[in-house]
């Protein structure tokens, strides 16, 4: 089935990066002071913010896209239903599969929801939460530099 250009030119527009939620949630979390890294490409899922020396790794999920419970932005679209349920539900497994990769190589796997973002109390939660979170020593060699993490 071909896709109308109006339409493929609309999905085009449509970041995996850099967002307006990712961006509210990096603006909080460095103003409480925490220091992260961004999309690290060697971890499954490509996280969006990396705390290397707390080993967490925070995604920061699109209600639609990522199939937030009991949001209303989950509902689905109600044209080309047949294209649009398996795609959001390999989005789901595919999450799931990743998390449990990351939870399998020891880091700590955290989830801000794109509604969340919007809550100021939220995002101080979630800092709160990851400066309680217990510095860990990763898991590399001595003397490894944080750019040559090892992938355990």
């Amino acid at each position: 089935m071909a896709v109308a250009p109006a339409r493929s030119a609309q999905m085009a527009l449509i970041r995996g990066r850099d967002t307006k939620p990712e961006l509210r949630v990096r603006k909080a979390l460095h103003s409480a002071g925490l220091r992260y890294r961004l999309h690290d490409r060697r971890l499954p899922g490509v996280p969006d913010l990396v705390f290397p020396a707390r080993r967490i790794a925070l995604f920061v999920h699109g209600c639609f896209w990522h199939r937030h419970p009991g949001c209303a932005a989950t509902r689905l679209p109600k044209s080309r239903l047949d294209f649009w349920a398996p795609k959001l539900a390999g989005n789901v497994e595919r999450d799931a599969r990743q998390q449990a990769e990351l939870i399998a190589r020891g880091w700590t796997v955290m989830v801000i929801w794109e509604c969340e973002t919007r809550d100021p109390t939220k995002l101080a939660e979630l800092a709160g939460t990851i400066r309680a979170h217990t510095r860990q020593k990763a898991a590399t060699p001595t003397g490894a530099k944080l750019g040559k993490m090892a992938a355990t």
